[in-house]
């Protein structure tokens, strides 16, 4: 792979002055495979999940959670799809990290909250200048700030699911941790679709078989090289992942491993990197990319906080095929030199030209990727 060029255009709108906001990311270290540009598409400060809002042939608007910010803010886009005003539309949440937006409605986790902003997209620019007041879908879900932060989404099925992260490094705290539910829209009808995971902070469905699937974290503290993160896939509801008796499939933990045996759990669909931090994660099904990235799963990697050396801060490709993980690979890297690291990426979102956004909390920005046949 080769470095790729940072391209010319910038975001209309910067925090910044636009020479200091070129200069101060230095993307010309990111290595895409060839025939692929990433650029500077808009600055938001600790961008975490991004949800696609309404569009039209005018352009649209994406919506940036902002956990440690307390923020939602709003990047309006052109029919072009360049970035414009980036305007912050919630303030004072408590890591509002995860949005899923649908039939004009913006939902927004706040820990223990979800809130739904109806008729965002109604009238655009009135709406953004004064958002409307919000509505409590719930605020029944734990109090917990460790894990407590979430990715929302939509599934095929109309309902909204919603991950509750383990209180803890490891731990068995019980139902409703270490889970993803869901719920309709208006917060009832909640049920357990998974259990046995730490802490999911990103999950879609297959566009071929609608399947489920999902990154999750691994317990720290047992080492560099173990256990790794795993991606999994959730053909019914009801299976148990492992946590916290097994982790990665097959190994014991070494607190809670005697009370259950690995075989008893659903193994992972793909190991990834030990510590990588998987986060957001997307099945491509656009049409820009080649042929061969379509409907496979792009995943941001944080990066890790407990090794002795560095791993992850990329943007990673599990290639599936046949409904099974069949390849791992880096698709995006740079953002890592040596054991210095100058971004964190948390999410990914395909915008409707097929282009590929990508969220950083560390370098507060989103990036563009785009492709154009060599």
């Amino acid at each position: 792979m080769k470095s790729v060029r940072l391209l010319s255009r910038l975001p209309i709108l910067c925090l910044l002055a636009w020479a200091t906001c070129a200069a101060a990311l230095p993307l010309e270290t990111i290595k895409l495979p060839p025939g692929f540009a990433i650029e500077l598409w808009a600055r938001v400060d600790n961008a975490r999940q991004m949800a696609l809002g309404g569009t039209n042939a005018q352009g649209g608007v994406l919506y940036v959670g902002s956990m440690r910010a307390g923020k939602v803010h709003a990047v309006r886009f052109d029919a072009a799809y360049r970035a414009g005003a980036v305007t912050p539309i919630a303030d004072g949440l408590k890591m509002p990290s995860g949005l899923a937006w649908r039939k004009g409605a913006l939902y927004v986790a706040a820990v223990n909250r979800i809130l739904r902003y109806d008729d965002i997209d109604n009238r655009i620019d009135q709406r953004l200048a004064r958002p409307p007041a919000p509505v409590v879908v719930t605020d029944s879900l734990p109090k917990d700030s460790h894990h407590g932060w979430k990715f929302i989404a939509f599934g095929p099925d109309g309902k909204l699911y919603v991950p509750v992260g383990a209180p803890c490094n490891i731990c068995a705290p019980g139902d409703p941790y270490a889970a993803i539910l869901r719920m309709n829209g208006d917060g009832s009808g909640r049920e357990t679709v998974a259990r046995g995971i730490r802490n999911s902070v990103g999950f879609d469905w297959n566009p071929v078989d609608q399947t489920l699937w999902f990154t999750d974290n691994g317990r720290d503290m047992l080492g560099d090289d173990s256990p790794p993160d795993e991606l999994n896939r959730v053909p019914r509801a009801g299976l148990h992942f492992g946590y916290p008796f097994c982790h990665g499939g097959e190994i014991a933990d070494p607190e809670f491993g005697a009370r259950r045996r690995c075989n008893e759990f659903e193994p992972p669909a793909q190991k990834l990197g030990p510590h990588v931090a998987s986060l957001g994660m997307r099945f491509y099904n656009g049409a820009m990319f080649p042929a061969q990235y379509r409907n496979q799963i792009f995943i941001a990697e944080h990066g890790s906080w407990n090794r002795s050396r560095k791993i992850g801060y990329r943007i990673s490709l599990v290639r599936v095929k046949d409904g099974r993980a069949a390849a791992y690979e880096t698709f995006a890297s740079g953002w890592l030199q040596g054991e210095s690291a100058w971004g964190r990426p948390t999410d990914v979102q395909m915008l409707p030209d097929g282009s590929l956004l990508v969220a950083d909390d560390h370098a507060g920005a989103i990036y563009r990727i785009t492709w154009r046949k060599p």
